[in-house]
Protein backbone atom coordinates (compact mmCIF):
# COMPACT_ATOMS: atom_id res chain seq x y z
CA UNK A 1 0.00 0.00 0.00
CA UNK A 2 1.28 2.82 -1.19
CA UNK A 3 1.30 6.25 1.24
CA UNK A 4 -1.03 7.96 -0.83
CA UNK A 5 -3.73 5.00 -0.57
CA UNK A 6 -2.63 4.69 3.59
CA UNK A 7 -3.79 8.39 3.99
CA UNK A 8 -6.97 7.99 1.62
CA UNK A 9 -7.94 5.07 3.68
CA UNK A 10 -7.25 6.83 7.13
CA UNK A 11 -9.21 10.10 5.96
CA UNK A 12 -12.13 7.48 5.10
CA UNK A 13 -12.06 5.71 8.15
CA UNK A 14 -12.28 8.85 9.78
CA UNK A 15 -15.37 9.83 7.83
CA UNK A 16 -17.11 6.24 8.55
CA UNK A 17 -16.83 6.97 12.05
CA UNK A 18 -18.21 10.29 12.18
CA UNK A 19 -20.97 9.30 9.58
CA UNK A 20 -24.34 9.44 11.39
CA UNK A 21 -26.85 7.73 8.88
CA UNK A 22 -30.47 8.62 8.02
CA UNK A 23 -33.29 5.41 8.36
CA UNK A 24 -35.16 5.17 4.99
CA UNK A 25 -38.55 3.17 4.31
CA UNK A 26 -37.97 1.26 1.16
CA UNK A 27 -39.58 1.15 -1.54
CA UNK A 28 -41.11 4.55 -0.17
CA UNK A 29 -38.00 6.70 0.18
CA UNK A 30 -37.45 5.71 -4.17
CA UNK A 31 -40.78 6.90 -4.73
CA UNK A 32 -40.36 11.02 -4.90
CA UNK A 33 -36.44 11.54 -5.32
CA UNK A 34 -35.80 15.78 -6.38
CA UNK A 35 -32.51 16.06 -6.76
CA UNK A 36 -30.44 12.90 -7.76
CA UNK A 37 -26.49 12.69 -7.79
CA UNK A 38 -25.01 9.72 -10.24
CA UNK A 39 -21.77 9.22 -9.57
CA UNK A 40 -20.19 7.82 -12.53
CA UNK A 41 -16.89 5.64 -12.83
CA UNK A 42 -14.22 6.41 -13.91
CA UNK A 43 -12.96 3.75 -16.74
CA UNK A 44 -13.96 4.48 -20.33
CA UNK A 45 -15.66 1.03 -21.38
CA UNK A 46 -18.02 1.78 -18.00
CA UNK A 47 -18.70 4.96 -19.34
CA UNK A 48 -19.90 3.99 -22.38
CA UNK A 49 -21.96 1.26 -20.82
CA UNK A 50 -23.34 3.58 -18.62
CA UNK A 51 -24.63 6.14 -21.23
CA UNK A 52 -26.35 3.52 -22.42
CA UNK A 53 -28.62 3.22 -19.28
CA UNK A 54 -28.75 6.99 -18.77
CA UNK A 55 -32.51 7.21 -20.73
CA UNK A 56 -33.71 4.55 -18.08
CA UNK A 57 -32.05 6.10 -14.89
CA UNK A 58 -34.00 9.45 -16.12
CA UNK A 59 -37.07 7.93 -17.10
CA UNK A 60 -36.89 5.82 -13.81
CA UNK A 61 -36.75 8.88 -12.06
CA UNK A 62 -38.97 11.17 -13.42
CA UNK A 63 -39.17 13.90 -12.81
CA UNK A 64 -35.89 14.57 -10.42
CA UNK A 65 -33.25 16.63 -11.65
CA UNK A 66 -30.25 14.71 -12.24
CA UNK A 67 -26.65 15.61 -11.94
CA UNK A 68 -23.61 13.56 -13.60
CA UNK A 69 -20.09 13.69 -11.58
CA UNK A 70 -17.31 11.94 -13.13
CA UNK A 71 -14.18 10.55 -11.90
CA UNK A 72 -11.73 14.41 -11.12
CA UNK A 73 -10.04 15.34 -14.28
CA UNK A 74 -12.15 13.40 -16.26
CA UNK A 75 -13.75 15.69 -19.18
CA UNK A 76 -16.85 13.25 -20.56
CA UNK A 77 -18.62 16.30 -22.18
CA UNK A 78 -17.79 15.20 -25.93
CA UNK A 79 -19.45 11.54 -25.18
CA UNK A 80 -22.08 12.54 -22.87
CA UNK A 81 -25.39 14.36 -23.61
CA UNK A 82 -25.68 17.51 -22.15
CA UNK A 83 -29.40 17.72 -22.63
CA UNK A 84 -31.23 17.03 -19.33
CA UNK A 85 -28.15 16.48 -17.16
CA UNK A 86 -26.01 18.99 -15.23
CA UNK A 87 -22.22 17.33 -15.66
CA UNK A 88 -19.79 18.03 -12.78
CA UNK A 89 -16.32 17.18 -13.56
CA UNK A 90 -13.85 18.18 -10.57
CA UNK A 91 -10.09 18.89 -11.39
CA UNK A 92 -7.25 18.12 -9.68
CA UNK A 93 -7.16 21.82 -7.32
CA UNK A 94 -10.94 20.51 -5.68
CA UNK A 95 -9.12 16.93 -4.70
CA UNK A 96 -6.71 16.18 -1.90
CA UNK A 97 -3.03 14.64 -2.15
CA UNK A 98 -4.81 11.33 -1.02
CA UNK A 99 -7.13 11.59 -3.96
CA UNK A 100 -10.31 12.66 -1.01
CA UNK A 101 -12.36 15.63 -2.26
CA UNK A 102 -11.79 18.60 -0.60
CA UNK A 103 -14.08 20.64 1.78
CA UNK A 104 -14.79 23.45 -0.20
CA UNK A 105 -15.92 20.92 -2.85
CA UNK A 106 -17.88 18.84 -0.29
CA UNK A 107 -19.44 21.88 0.40
CA UNK A 108 -20.65 22.88 -3.19
CA UNK A 109 -21.71 19.55 -3.33
CA UNK A 110 -23.94 19.67 -0.07
CA UNK A 111 -25.32 22.90 -1.49
CA UNK A 112 -26.98 21.32 -4.55
CA UNK A 113 -28.71 19.20 -1.52
CA UNK A 114 -29.05 15.63 -3.32
CA UNK A 115 -31.24 13.82 -2.09
CA UNK A 116 -30.83 10.28 -3.55
CA UNK A 117 -26.75 9.38 -4.60
CA UNK A 118 -26.48 6.63 -7.24
CA UNK A 119 -22.83 4.65 -7.46
CA UNK A 120 -21.94 3.34 -10.52
CA UNK A 121 -18.40 2.57 -10.02
CA UNK A 122 -17.73 -1.06 -10.42
CA UNK A 123 -14.38 -0.43 -8.28
CA UNK A 124 -13.76 1.63 -5.05
CA UNK A 125 -12.40 5.41 -5.19
CA UNK A 126 -11.35 7.55 -2.55
CA UNK A 127 -12.91 10.57 -4.37
CA UNK A 128 -16.24 8.58 -4.85
CA UNK A 129 -16.33 7.19 -0.96
CA UNK A 130 -15.41 10.67 0.65
CA UNK A 131 -18.87 12.28 -1.58
CA UNK A 132 -21.01 9.41 -0.17
CA UNK A 133 -19.87 9.94 3.44
CA UNK A 134 -20.84 13.37 3.26
CA UNK A 135 -24.48 12.80 2.04
CA UNK A 136 -26.07 11.25 5.31
CA UNK A 137 -29.69 12.64 4.74
CA UNK A 138 -29.60 11.46 1.03
CA UNK A 139 -30.52 7.81 -0.05
CA UNK A 140 -27.23 5.95 -1.18
CA UNK A 141 -27.46 3.25 -3.59
CA UNK A 142 -24.55 1.08 -4.97
CA UNK A 143 -23.66 -2.32 -6.04
CA UNK A 144 -24.05 -4.72 -3.49
CA UNK A 145 -20.45 -6.79 -1.82
CA UNK A 146 -18.72 -3.49 -2.96
CA UNK A 147 -18.28 -0.96 0.09
CA UNK A 148 -21.25 -1.51 2.46
CA UNK A 149 -22.17 0.66 5.50
CA UNK A 150 -21.85 3.51 6.04
CA UNK A 151 -21.37 4.47 2.26
CA UNK A 152 -24.86 2.70 1.09
CA UNK A 153 -28.37 2.75 2.72
CA UNK A 154 -29.48 0.19 -0.14
CA UNK A 155 -27.37 -1.73 -1.76
CA UNK A 156 -28.46 -4.03 -4.86
CA UNK A 157 -26.26 -7.26 -5.11
CA UNK A 158 -26.56 -9.06 -8.88
CA UNK A 159 -24.96 -12.38 -9.72
CA UNK A 160 -22.78 -10.93 -12.15
CA UNK A 161 -19.64 -10.42 -11.34
CA UNK A 162 -17.75 -8.98 -14.14
CA UNK A 163 -20.19 -8.62 -16.75
CA UNK A 164 -20.55 -4.88 -16.67
CA UNK A 165 -23.54 -4.21 -18.96
CA UNK A 166 -25.62 -6.73 -16.87
CA UNK A 167 -24.86 -5.34 -13.44
CA UNK A 168 -25.77 -2.21 -14.81
CA UNK A 169 -29.04 -3.74 -16.36
CA UNK A 170 -29.50 -5.81 -13.03
CA UNK A 171 -29.36 -2.34 -10.90
CA UNK A 172 -31.78 -0.81 -12.80
CA UNK A 173 -34.66 -3.07 -12.73
CA UNK A 174 -34.30 -3.53 -9.37
CA UNK A 175 -34.67 -0.74 -8.48
CA UNK A 176 -37.92 -0.32 -11.19
CA UNK A 177 -39.05 -2.97 -9.58
CA UNK A 178 -38.51 -1.83 -5.87
CA UNK A 179 -39.90 1.75 -7.28
CA UNK A 180 -42.92 0.91 -9.06
CA UNK A 181 -43.71 -2.73 -7.48
CA UNK A 182 -43.39 -5.86 -8.95
CA UNK A 183 -46.44 -5.97 -10.32
CA UNK A 184 -46.10 -2.59 -12.23
CA UNK A 185 -42.51 -3.35 -14.10
CA UNK A 186 -43.48 -7.16 -15.66
CA UNK A 187 -46.56 -5.54 -16.76
CA UNK A 188 -44.15 -3.19 -19.01
CA UNK A 189 -41.96 -6.09 -20.20
CA UNK A 190 -45.36 -7.35 -21.41
CA UNK A 191 -46.09 -4.19 -23.49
Amino acid sequence: MSMRDFVAKFKIDNLKRKMVPSAFEFPAALRSPKNILVCLPGELRELTIVKQFLPEITDLFKPASITLLTMPCLKISDIFPRKGFTILSPTSDQLTWSGIAKKRYLESLRKEDFDLLLDLNLSTSPFTSSILLNFPKAIRIGRGNHLGQPFYNLEIKTRYLRDERNIYRSLIETLKILKEGKKQSADSHQN
